[in-house]
């Protein structure tokens, strides 16, 4: 049975910046109205980030084969041969000419208030690519890229009858609530973090227990409180697992997310999949960088037994 599992969504480069000071003390509220400041950042990082390319990362650890699909820039080098190195599939990752990857351009402060902003890039091209490029698949997943790539490719693996996750995140505010609901009853499995799943309750006028209805099964991820497995009219709590370090926990909902492909790929029940995707974040928020935790398959497992008993893959 193959383990392949087209994720849909963004590829980005991540450039983290660190202000050794507080924003607060620079900015003045009277002056608010014509901010113009620059902060010293002595320290830098480059890392692989996107949703698409973090999840893929995280199922190629679980032991899955991640197929990406994305528009990528003339300076996707790098991660093409990080991608090499670790066997994944880069066929439908697509090199659009004259643009940059997607990147996300980070200045942190000490007490860990951001600035951000977010260049596109060649991202909004990926509706280009259809999911078929990908061959055939276990299951799928449409996470936060271009509207219409979204829609589009939630489009598709519904009429393709792939099992999918949709998960909208960052980019709920890009959709009417019309539209929203237009993507989630193409979607067999919804996942949200609690925050967005308010969001898409108000932006519907459906309330979260009405939206569950709408799909097979709706996710609910809590941070450290762990998630909530929606399914058949019943709520099921997934306990978190506890973290050896506190690191950093960009790119935890993305780890998780790989553990529910394994269980869709596996046909084993999704709140197993949920499970695994605890394990998953708990092991990547000890690490800087969202792929650069390096845990192998024995230790995952033997993590998983330990919290929830007996491995089911």
């Amino acid at each position: 049975m193959t383990q392949r599992a087209a994720i849909a969504a963004s590829m980005a480069y991540d450039t983290i910046m660190v202000f050794e000071g507080q924003f607060t003390d620079h900015i003045l509220p009277d002056q608010i109205h014509k901010i113009n400041l620059s902060f010293l950042s002595p320290r830098m990082r480059r890392e692989y980030g996107g949703c698409a390319g973090n999840i893929a990362y995280n199922y190629k650890l679980v032991g899955g084969e991640p197929v990406p699909i994305g528009m990528v820039g003339d300076d996707f080098g790098p991660y093409f041969e990080h991608y090499r190195r670790w066997g994944i599939d880069a066929s439908c990752l697509v090199t659009a000419p004259d643009s940059y990857t997607a990147q996300c351009f980070i200045v942190t402060d000490l007490h860990n208030n951001q600035l951000a902003g977010f260049h596109p890039g060649a991202m909004s091209l990926s509706a280009r690519i259809p999911v078929a490029q990908a061959g055939r698949v276990a299951c799928g997943l449409v996470g936060p890229d271009a509207k219409d790539a979204m829609q589009v490719h939630a489009r598709q693996m519904a009429e393709g009858g792939i099992p999918f996750v949709l998960d909208p995140g960052q980019n709920i505010l890009l959709f009417s609530g019309p539209e929203l609901l237009e993507l989630i009853e193409l979607a067999p499995v919804l996942v949200c973090n609690d925050y967005e799943a308010e969001l898409v309750a108000d932006k519907t006028g459906i309330p979260i227990a009405q939206l569950a209805k709408r799909v097979d099964t709706l996710i609910v991820t809590r941070g450290a409180e762990g998630s909530v497995v929606h399914h058949g009219g019943e709520a099921q709590p997934i306990a978190p697992v506890p973290a050896t370090e506190v690191k950093d926990p960009t790119g935890c909902g993305d780890a998780y997310r790989a553990g529910l492909l394994l269980a869709l790929a596996k046909g084993v029940p999704l709140p197993q999949g949920a499970m695994l995707g605890s394990v998953l974040g708990s092991i990547k928020i000890a690490v800087q960088g969202c792929q650069n935790h390096q845990p192998t398959l024995a230790g995952i497992r033997a993590s998983y037994e330990a919290h929830f008993g007996a491995w089911p893959f």
